[in-house]
């Protein structure tokens, strides 16, 4: 026992640098655990400047002094920040409200539907079955009931978070962009000068990182508009609430494209019925979804992410179930950390093995 494992700490964690990226990695994990809710304003800030380097870096091609680009990165960033809390967060709550305040009469006409059809198809279903549908969207509907009562006893805290993150964000965000330089510098001198094996990961992460988080930001904003001005032009209900989560159902692959969909047929039927209109909108959000499966996606990330399904999900309940909806939007960026450090990872043995 003893001797194998002294044969896989000498093949693994023999390596000093091994070590070090060992400790970095479990020193990154304890802070964001313990002091992710403190730290969540300065991760956001991160986040968001390091996607606005491409943008900078876009620019400073153009032979842009890197003050004027960064000066222009951050004012479209603010328009779009502002455009975000006084124009589009603001109607997707109102029409949230809306929904809420008809779910009473949305769920009764559901109930009225499923009682017509043991009538209309008395082969396929029984009164027993559509009562225990009516029984499990009762219980449902209770549940929600009491979500939207604890929801409205919370506003508080969620009130003064967002207060503190719209006054703190775009200032780190500035900083970030405008001391770029200076703020790497002194986290690389904390490092060893000579570091093969971080460069290497270092390099990879940010070419993998870099076109995924870019390209998740832009496929959301490019789905959303694309279906708001779909379901404003066939007049469907709730048009910019439910792009708002079309767009964001990008976040969780696989999964989120199922849950969006729900929603989706179910106001469009309560709306148009069994009629041309329904089958004309569940036609134009397939369009849609076919066009961001089959263009968008292979445009934006062509060989950026190379996992299996498997691995993508699994990522996502690992990292969502620790990290909520961050850890499910960066699932496969830290996925492919981990990836990267299992293949880069110096093995002793197997290059001992190897060198014989």
């Amino acid at each position: 026992m003893f001797e194998v494992m002294r044969g896989w700490i000498n093949r693994f964690l023999s390596d000093e640098e091994g070590v070090l990226l060992a400790a970095i990695l479990l020193a990154s994990t304890l802070i964001i655990v313990f002091m992710g809710n403190v730290l969540a304003p300065l991760l956001t800030g991160v986040v968001l400047a390091y996607v606005m380097q491409g943008s900078i870096k876009m620019l400073k091609r153009f032979r842009i002094p890197n003050g004027l680009a960064v000066a222009l990165t951050f004012s479209l960033f603010m328009g779009g920040f502002v455009a975000l809390l006084f124009f589009i967060i603001p109607r997707v709550w109102r029409q949230m409200r809306s929904l809420f305040d008809n779910l009473p009469n949305m769920i009764e006409q559901t109930r009225a539907l499923l009682l017509t059809l043991p009538d209309e198809y008395p082969l396929l279903l029984s009164e027993q079955q559509v009562g225990s549908w009516i029984e499990m969207l009762n219980t449902e509907a209770s549940g929600i009931g009491q979500w939207l009562v604890s929801f409205s006893l919370s506003q508080l805290p969620v009130i003064a978070a967002v207060t503190v993150y719209t006054m703190l964000v775009p200032i780190l965000v500035f900083f970030l962009l405008e001391d770029q330089k200076a703020i790497l510098g002194w986290c690389t001198s904390l490092l060893p000068s000579r570091r093969p094996l971080l460069n290497r990961i270092g390099a990879e992460m940010d070419q993998q990182m870099a076109n995924y988080i870019r390209g998740k930001v832009l496929e959301i904003i490019v789905l959303g508009v694309v279906s708001y001005i779909f379901f404003k032009v066939v007049a469907l209900d709730y048009a910019a609430l439910l792009a708002f989560l079309v767009g964001l159902s990008v976040i969780v692959p696989y999964v989120g494209l199922v849950a969006v969909t729900v929603p989706l047929v179910i106001i469009s039927y309560l709306q148009f019925g069994w009629g041309p209109d329904f089958f004309y909108i569940m036609l134009g959000y397939t369009i849609i979804q076919g066009i961001d499966g089959l263009v968008i996606v292979p445009l934006l990330f062509s060989e950026a992410v190379n996992l299996h399904p498997i691995a993508i999900i699994t990522a996502v309940l690992v990292f969502g179930s620790w990290w909520g909806l961050w850890g499910v939007f960066f699932a496969i960026p830290l996925a492919t950390l981990v990836k990267a450090v299992m293949t880069s990872w110096p093995q002793n043995g197997a290059e001992a093995s190897s060198s014989l």
